[in-house]
């Protein structure tokens, strides 16, 4: 049962998480998460590295678990599955009613909110909050949890449950969504050595992973040869259509930039690396498609 103190220390840690990600932009060092809560003078813990289902201690023996992770090498083949709106996450082990299991079980009898970290990076996260469990089933070893609105961050609401339903059945895809392009961008980034492929800048909360051909095309899906790896000013003058890069890789800059008078940024980020060539991956395999290129090169020349 949930005593006013526990759904204190539960409604304080959800705050804080939310806080770190809008802090982070979706980021948040693991550091940061270390550090916990603390109310009234207590430290309240906000996950436990080594394990996927965390429970404060503060809750006591019969309390509920306050959140879950998925690491960067998780071993749990966790399924986000975007077109149902669930996410399905594995029991700890095979035991049924191992003590994290129970933990995790208990959220879902009690409707209370959880916080999901999701490893982007190597000790980074994103956060999923408020989620919740709806769905538990032993034989398949694995809950089934839902993400909902911020605003239900303090409790499960009683009203309708049809309208609940398709409200985090939405919500959950919507999360699914950036979930799946932070995946993307930690694969393309790895592919490019966590190196802006234009400049070199190696600054990892710096970089992003901009797409070739985007998402809304019918050859535009989230592989590495459909992403390059770039600083944040390089992927915007990439998608502002300031800057090209044809088939062979190379770096063109458009004319009106070129001839253009301004500060040192203009002079050393875009028009000296007019003719440069990109630094790819070294796999053939994660190479940029070079036909790709060719049609996005395209849209610059006509722009």
């Amino acid at each position: 049962m949930v005593t006013g103190r526990d759904a204190e220390l539960r409604a304080a840690a959800l705050a804080r998480v939310a806080q770190l990600r809008e802090l982070n932009a979706g980021r948040i060092p693991r550091e940061a998460l270390g550090k916990g809560i603390t109310v009234d003078g207590e430290r309240i813990p906000l996950f436990n590295y080594q394990k996927g289902i965390f429970k404060p201690a503060a809750f006591g023996r019969d309390g509920a678990a306050l959140s879950i992770q998925t690491s960067a090498d998780s071993p749990y083949a966790d399924v986000h599955d975007a077109d149902a709106g669930r996410i399905a996450y594995k029991y700890r082990g095979t035991d049924p009613s191992h003590p994290d299991n129970v933990a995790l079980r208990r959220a879902m009898l009690e409707r209370l909110p959880l916080i999901y970290l999701v490893a982007v990076d190597p000790g980074v996260y994103d956060a999923v909050l408020p989620v919740y469990v709806v769905g538990d089933d032993p034989a398949t070893l694995q809950f089934t949890l839902a993400a909902d609105q911020p605003a239900m961050m303090t409790g499960d609401t009683l009203g309708d449950p049809m309208r609940t339903a398709l409200r985090r059945e939405y919500t959950t895809r919507t999360v699914l969504q950036r979930l799946h392009q932070q995946q993307f961008r930690r694969r393309v980034l790895m592919a490019y050595r966590e190196q802006c492929c234009i400049c070199r800048l190696k600054h990892l909360e710096l970089l992003d992973a901009a797409h070739i051909l985007p998402d809304l095309h019918p050859q535009g899906e989230p592989s590495v040869t459909n992403g390059l790896g770039l600083c944040k000013i390089h992927h915007s003058a990439y998608d502002a259509h300031i800057i090209g890069i044809d088939p062979d890789a190379r770096v063109h800059v458009r004319e009106d930039i070129l001839h253009e008078k301004d500060g040192p940024m203009l002079k050393h980020g875009l028009q000296e690396m007019a003719g440069s060539r990109l630094v790819v991956p070294r796999s053939v395999d994660l190479q940029p498609n070079r036909d790709f290129l060719a049609e996005r090169f395209e849209l610059f020349r006509a722009a």
